[in-house]
């Protein structure tokens, strides 16, 4: 089996077929389109052409690869502690992408926090500093 290679190609010099399947993919993704024919009405292709290069066109969209950070944190089983953690994260500027929690053993939660760092107004170690400072806080450190 051929390995598959991929290119960084400027969308200016493709058919504008390629921006228009680009387009149809959005209109599902973003749930402005209900079908494929629909998406594809709205993009101004037919449904071949769509089927045709889905698979194989994606757009580059420079905040997908932007730094993540995950941070891990113990918290006490107080109302309103996770709030405050995520109120800090906010301040920071951080893009909070997904959070994970388990069920209090001991009175303590593992929370496990995934952020986009890349728009931050304070470094990372200052965002802990700030976060352990948080009261039912137990430890914070980077994953």
């Amino acid at each position: 089996m051929e390995k598959i290679k991929y290119y960084l190609v400027n969308s200016a010099i493709l058919p504008e077929v390629y921006s228009k399947v680009i387009e149809a993919k959005n209109y599902i993704a973003t749930g402005e389109a209900d079908s494929t024919s629909q998406a594809t009405k709205m993009a101004g292709i037919s449904r071949s052409a769509y089927y045709k290069y889905k698979d194989a066109i994606f757009e580059y969209n420079s905040e997908q690869s932007d730094e993540t950070v995950t941070i891990n944190a113990k918290l006490k089983d107080n109302a309103g502690v996770l709030s405050a953690l995520m109120s800090e994260l906010y301040r920071a500027g951080a893009n909070i992408l997904s959070i994970n929690q388990s069920v209090p053993v001991n009175s303590v939660a593992d929370v496990s926090v995934t952020i986009r760092a890349t728009e931050m107004t304070i470094s990372q170690d200052k965002l802990i500093e700030n976060l352990k400072s948080i009261n039912g806080v137990n430890s914070v450190k980077l994953g």
